[in-house]
């Protein structure tokens, strides 16, 4: 071949573009004065080189920016949602699933799934399969993403893949199927899937290929975090209710006397400070001593049940009712004026005495007398024991005025 002789012009502006790619600088441009064939191509396949270059570049600064968004994310939920925001800069999807095996590396269940469309998920949360045997052994042997870009076919050719029948009834019709393997050891699988045919491409691939390190390593930490999380809230759980049952009556389980004298006491303090009325009710039940001796002791502890259930039914989440002493119960109603606590009153007066008590010797009811005292918005009506002292004084008069009745301080 004859051999090209530039002038010294073109060959310094082919110098000048060489440096200009080293520097990163790709913005090329020809002036078209080339004239021999050879140097037309050249200059062609060195503007071709710069438009590559340049995209590999932009795509290694979203694989960058994709690694860092996720990083940021603590639990694994978290981290698979920034996966979901993040990954549509380098690969196109409707739908990310994400399936992790199980210790013994036996079974893969479906952990979390997210879409871009309203109907309803068929492959949901908690799917498992077995690996072994399965297409997916194949992948994770070969650690190499899988491209299926029509789903409908393959399943024709694998009418057993329950996965795929799932899938395809969401409307997916592609698929690219990506191994997690963080430190040689098999994680599980992210799936991208879209609603188009023929979506994915070998360079979707290579750059989940590239990022996949990374990626496996983050789901393994967020795993692992998730885990300690979820132990730690289960141990948080266990606790308050070991907590929750020391602070309550073995036979009734409403809370005892120290607990409910503590909650009388925070409340008291809340009453105050936002300028609330607070009502406390003394309540008991008339004639209990007459239930123990006519049918016994276990019967007497039944009737004590089922009352303080009656009691609770009627009260709101933020009130409370402990047992005061034998069959004396103490109510507090927080946010409650004394007309107000009348009403609550009355409706749990009225519905331990219409209760039927069954017993073998025929059924029988009990009635019980109320005591209110309640503080003015927000100023304390004397101290505890005086709050208290008007409560009892209150059921005295409800005892001495026939029983079954309430009586307000």
């Amino acid at each position: 071949m004859e051999s090209i002789l530039l002038p010294k012009e073109k060959l310094e502006l082919y110098l000048n573009f060489i440096r200009q790619i080293q520097d990163g600088d790709l913005s090329i441009h020809m002036d078209g004065s080339a004239s021999v064939p050879e140097l037309i191509e050249f200059e062609s396949e060195l503007a071709k080189l710069a438009i590559i270059l340049d995209s590999r570049f932009s795509q290694f600064s979203s694989i960058c920016d994709i690694t860092t968004d996720i990083s940021k994310g603590g639990l694994l939920e978290d981290v698979l949602s920034r996966i979901y925001d993040s990954f549509q800069r380098i690969i196109p999807y409707d739908r990310i699933g994400c399936a992790l095996l199980t210790d013994d590396l036996k079974q893969l269940h479906a952990i979390w799934a997210k879409t871009n469309y309203p109907s309803q998920v068929q492959l949901s949360v908690g799917y498992t399969a077995p690996l072994a045997g399965s297409s997916l052994e194949l992948i994770m042997n070969s650690q190499q993403p899988r491209i299926i870009n029509d789903l409908r076919q393959y399943f024709a050719e694998h009418p057993h893949s329950k996965s795929t029948q799932y899938i395809l009834k969401e409307g997916i019709q592609s698929s690219l199927t990506c191994p997690l393997i963080a430190d040689n050891k098999p994680l599980g699988f992210l799936f991208f899937s879209s609603k188009e045919l023929n979506t994915y491409k070998e360079v979707h691939q290579k750059a989940f290929i590239f990022i996949s390190r990374q990626v496996s390593i983050l789901v393994a930490k967020s795993r692992l975090y998730q885990h300690i999380y979820d132990l730690n809230k289960q141990l948080t759980d266990a606790l308050s209710c070991l907590k929750e049952q020391s602070c309550r009556d073995p036979l009734t389980n409403v809370l005892h006397r120290g607990a409910i004298m503590e909650f009388l006491t925070q409340s008291l303090s809340i009453a105050e400070r936002k300028g609330q009325h607070l009502s406390v009710i003394m309540a008991d039940l008339d004639h209990f001593k007459n239930v123990n001796d006519t049918y016994g002791h276990l019967t007497g502890d039944t009737v004590l049940r089922e009352v303080c259930s009656i009691i609770t039914s009627q009260l709101r989440a933020y009130d409370s009712v402990g047992r005061y002493g034998g069959e004396e119960f103490l109510i507090i109603l927080t946010d409650t004026d004394k007309m107000d606590a009348l009403l609550v009153t009355e409706r749990i007066r009225k519905s331990i005495s219409k209760h039927q008590f069954e017993h073998p010797m025929g059924n029988f009811s009990i009635t019980m007398s109320f005591g209110i005292a309640s503080t003015e918005a927000g100023i304390l009506s004397g101290d505890i024991e005086t709050l208290l002292l008007s409560a009892d004084a209150a059921l005295y008069q409800a005892k001495h005025n026939g029983r079954n009745c309430t009586s307000i301080a």
